[in-house]
C-alpha cells in the first residue's frame, strides 16, 4: 500500500521461466508476473547467473533485484549478490521514491 501511495502505477515480478510456470503461478499468488522464457530482460540487466553445475543444475537464471522504471528508463537497479536479499526489497524502492 505504501507504494501506492508513492504513485506506484504497477508493481510486477518477473522470473526466467516459460509462460506455463508463470500463469499457474498467477493464478495461484493474485500478482502481475512476468515471464522472461529466453533471458532477454535477464542479459540486459546483467542479472544473469549460471546455475548449470549446481546439483540441481537449474541452468541460467536470474539474480535477484529490484528495479524502478519511469516511463521506460531505469531510475534504479538494486541488483543484489549471490543469494542475498539485502538491497532488493519494496522498503529499498520506498527509500528512493
Amino acid at each position: 500500500m505504501e507504494l501506492k501511495s508513492k504513485d506506484v502505477d504497477t508493481i510486477a515480478y518477473i522470473s526466467v521461466n516459460d509462460a506455463y510456470v508463470m500463469k499457474a503461478w498467477k493464478e495461484d499468488l493474485k500478482v502481475l508476473l512476468l515471464s522472461d522464457g529466453n533471458g532477454d530482460l535477464t542479459r540486459a540487466t546483467n542479472a544473469e547467473v549460471d546455475l548449470s553445475d549446481k546439483p540441481v543444475r537449474l541452468g541460467v537464471r536470474s539474480r535477484r533485484y529490484a528495479l524502478l522504471d519511469e516511463d521506460s528508463v531505469v531510475k534504479v537497479l538494486n541488483l543484489e549478490e549471490g543469494g542475498a536479499f539485502t538491497i532488493s526489497s519494496a522498503y529499498d524502492i520506498l527509500k528512493v521514491l
